[in-house]
This record gives C-alpha cells, structure tokens and sequence, in this order.
C-alpha cells in the first residue's frame, strides 16, 4: 500500500508557528457577534464585493456540513488504532463545532437580508441529516474527506490572495473568515487519515468522493450566489451580472485545479504544493496575535497592520 498513514506530529503546547501548518489543532473558543445589528450589510468586502457574496453563498452549507462531520467522527472515533489519529479527531471535533456555531448565526443573520434563503438553509440541514441517518458508513466517512479537501484547499487560496479579496472589509466578517481557514488549513489532513484509517486500499472511492462532494458543494453555492446577487440588484446591469459569474467560474476552476494533487495516488494533505512548511505569512501571524491575547473577534485595518508587523 503506498498511501501515506497518519503522520506523527511534534508535541506543540502553545498556539505558535510550527514547521508545517498542520503541526498543532488547538480548539479556540470563538463566539463572534453576527446579527444583522453588528454587520449593517452582507456585501462586506469593500477591496471584493464579489468574493464577500461567494463567500456567504459557499458558507451557508458550510454549518451543516460541519455538523455532519462532528457526528460522523464521533460515531467512529472510538474504532481508531492511532491515538494520535484519535487526539487529532477530536481536536477536529472541537473546532468544527465551534465553527458550525458562528456560521449558523451569521445564516440566520443573513436571512433577513435575503429573502428565500431560509429556504436553502433547511435544503442543507436537511440533505446532511438525512445522509447521516440513512447513508452507509463508507459514504459517510468518504464523503467528509472528499468535502474536507476542499475547505482546506479554499482555506488555502483565500489566506494566498487575502489582499485581493479582504483588504478594506467589515472587521467582524473579516475576523470570522480569517480565523475559519487558518483552522480549516489546521485541521486539512485529519478527515483524509480518518479515511485512510477505514478504507486504506480504495483509492478509487476516495476519488470519487472527491469530485462528489466537489459537485455538490459547487451546486448549493450557485444557488446561494444567485439568489444573491439578483437581490444585490445586478442583473439590473447586464456587465455586472457577468462580472460576477465569472468571479464565481473563476474561484471554482482554481478550486478544482488544486484538487488535481488530491487525485494522485501517493497523495497526502500535508505534501500537497500549496501547503507546506512555508506557511502562510497572515496564518501565522493570525496565531501569535491570538496567542498573545488579543482580540480576533474584530480586525480592523489598524489590527491587521499592528498583526502583520510582528515578527513571524
């Protein structure tokens, strides 16, 4: 068998830097606060109008998804040969939790700035519910690593192009998003070894599930995107609606195009191109700022300068 197993990790006490960003999983305990009150407008990217939609589309299933996978690790956790794997879990347990709640209460937020997405939110808590009491244990776990590929992957490309899509936006969503991929980058490898831990010789499964979970994640945001933008008004300008779409093409080719590695059979989330020990120079200073105990419930531009500044 030449797929790579669960890969020890050096012991990392303290949040900090290490010498690959998926050394350490610590569970920070984030409440962010994301009525309609506190964010006066969803379009909350000034530098990217475009992205800020496409982010709130893609994370609108996101919670549910996340809950999913809560279940999903805890329903099997207790069947892992690894206690490294297992510590792994449930430190993978604890930040997706944490993140489900944030989302979740920005949804709800959003919901009233768009109507008929309520609508797409019970759509998604019901598809992964349904799948959870009702699909096979081998689609449950293939599916969880096949839709983690991808929120490690975009996690990725948005902290590589942060400049492009966040440098003038609203504090609070910023905070949220940053702090979202720094973890979801933490935590890439653990549902693929979740995997690996179960089904370590169907390498065609694993694949498949890949492009399932890449199909579905890419048809619940075009339907998220589209409500929005045409409650956004853009169709009302012909340029404008075309403009957005090809963001959203855009963003979902250099998606896939990045899962191409994914597909190989020697693959592992910690060697792949764009995630190595050169780490992402907002990440790490994400984590010494919050080590440090300031606050990353809200970044301002003064923040993010005072964060970027620090030595890394």
């Amino acid at each position: 068998m030449n797929t790579p197993q669960h890969q020890p990790k050096a012991d990392h006490k303290q949040d900090l830097p290490s010498t690959h960003p998926m050394d350490a999983i610590p569970v920070r305990q984030l409440r962010f606060k994301l009525d309609a009150e506190t964010v006066s407008k969803p379009v909350w990217s000034q530098t990217h109008p475009d992205f800020s939609i496409f982010i709130n589309a893609l994370g609108l299933h996101v919670p549910h998804f996340e809950r999913f996978l809560v279940k999903v690790m805890r329903a099997y956790r207790d069947e892992l040969k690894d206690p490294a794997l297992h510590t792994d879990v449930q430190a993978i347990i604890g930040q997706e939790s944490h993140h489900a709640f944030n989302f979740l209460g920005w949804n709800q937020a959003m919901a009233q700035f768009y109507p008929g997405l309520t609508d797409l939110d019970t759509h998604a808590k019901t598809y992964f519910e349904t799948h959870f009491k009702n699909s096979s244990k081998k689609f449950q776990i293939g599916f969880t690593a096949g839709y983690e590929t991808f929120t490690f992957l975009g996690g990725m490309i948005i902290l590589n192009r942060y400049q492009e899509f966040m440098a003038e936006a609203d504090p609070t969503l910023r905070a949220l998003w940053v702090w979202h991929q720094v973890e979801e980058v933490e935590h890439g490898a653990v549902a693929f070894d979740f995997y690996q831990a179960f089904y370590p010789d169907d390498l065609w499964y694993r694949r498949w599930m890949v492009l399932y979970a890449f199909t579905h994640i890419s048809w619940e945001t075009y339907k998220a995107y589209a409500l929005m933008i045409r409650k956004e008004g853009y169709y009302k300008t012909p340029g404008r609606a075309w403009r957005a779409w090809q963001f959203f093409a855009g963003f979902a080719f250099d998606l896939g195009r990045a899962a191409l590695p994914v597909l190989a059979r020697d693959y592992h989330p910690r060697h792949h191109p764009i995630c190595n020990d050169e780490q992402n120079r907002l990440a790490v200073a994400w984590r010494k700022y919050h080590t440090a105990g300031h606050n990353t419930l809200a970044l301002d531009n003064q923040a993010i300068e005072q964060m970027l500044a620090s030595p890394t």
